[in-house]
């Protein structure tokens, strides 16, 4: 009775589970394909002529790889003066979204005020809004200014539109923090601005670095406004270098792949490297918010 009693059970729930773990696993790999294929549509045909680009296959395997492509993309687009115009105005606008979110996300969280939750509801509500879809507004108030062709032009709809964003994160890993942390501080004789910089914000490091990465991204590629609001070529960015190829009745289309090559790549990396930290600010934040 002993011997029956600890008999080994068969194995046909660790079976199952290897099964499941092999189809979750495919599934997995059919849907990284299925993401990651346009990208090497691009890559193939950027090394191609563009005599080779109309066939009827998905890929194709050119006679000749043109790395001369990427030359005439990087030196007769313009794609150095446009990536520097790129960097900069992303950067600011990360900058200021930062800034912006951690004081808005103190001002709502702890200090008690009447109309906290009002305004925090209203600038919530940007998240609903397309930022194409104040387009025409924005260029009239831009023209009467005299903001257009200008660096503000486009760093004012980058923050604003990022700003909601911005301040559902922060705001929701701020109220999380105790009270008593800054209550010990301001004892100590620690002012509120200095207890923001030297205290609140370093324990906020998830979040932020969540908010800028979705600022940089949601901003890099973004095309009509910049073709909107600019003119001349002082603060185009990097999206301009297709249109140095395109002409009145025919246009190089080898070269335009291998320009959205080039301004994907550094987006690619960025994302690759800061991964981790999207997917666990973003999954923290909706917890805590």
């Amino acid at each position: 009775m002993m011997k029956a009693a600890f008999a080994p059970q068969p194995r046909e729930g660790r079976r199952g589970f290897s099964i499941r773990k092999a189809v979750m696993w495919l599934v997995l790999c059919l849907l990284a394909t299925v993401q990651m294929f346009p990208l090497v549509w691009l890559l193939n045909f950027s090394l191609a002529s563009s005599n080779e680009m109309f066939t009827t296959g998905l890929l194709i395997l050119p006679r000749q790889i043109r790395w001369d492509n990427y030359e005439r993309a990087f030196v007769s687009g313009n794609f150095l003066a446009y990536f520097t115009n790129s960097v900069i105005i992303n950067v600011l606008a990360v900058a200021l979204v930062l800034a912006l979110s951690v004081m808005l996300a103190f001002a709502i969280t702890r200090m008690r005020w009447k109309l906290s939750a009002t305004v925090r509801n209203i600038i919530l509500l940007g998240m609903m809004i397309p930022i194409h879809a104040t387009l025409l507004p924005n260029y009239v108030i831009y023209d009467r200014l005299r903001l257009t062709d200008t660096l503000f032009a486009l760093l004012i709809p980058y923050v604003a539109f990022s700003l909601p964003q911005g301040l559902f994160l922060t705001s929701g890993f701020m109220s999380s923090i105790p009270r008593e942390i800054e209550e010990a501080s301001l004892i100590d004789g620690c002012g509120i601005y200095r207890m923001l910089v030297t205290i609140i914000t370093p324990m906020l490091r998830n979040s932020l670095v969540t908010v800028s990465i979705m600022t940089f991204l949601n901003n890099w590629n973004e095309f009509m406004m910049a073709s909107t609001y600019l003119r001349s070529a002082r603060w185009k960015t990097l999206p301009f270098s297709v249109l140095e190829f395109t002409g009145l009745y025919s246009s190089n289309y080898a070269i335009h792949f291998a320009v959205m090559a080039l301004s994907a790549a550094p987006v690619v990396v960025f994302y690759i490297i800061m991964n981790r930290y999207i997917t666990k600010g973003v999954a923290l934040g909706a917890v805590k918010g």
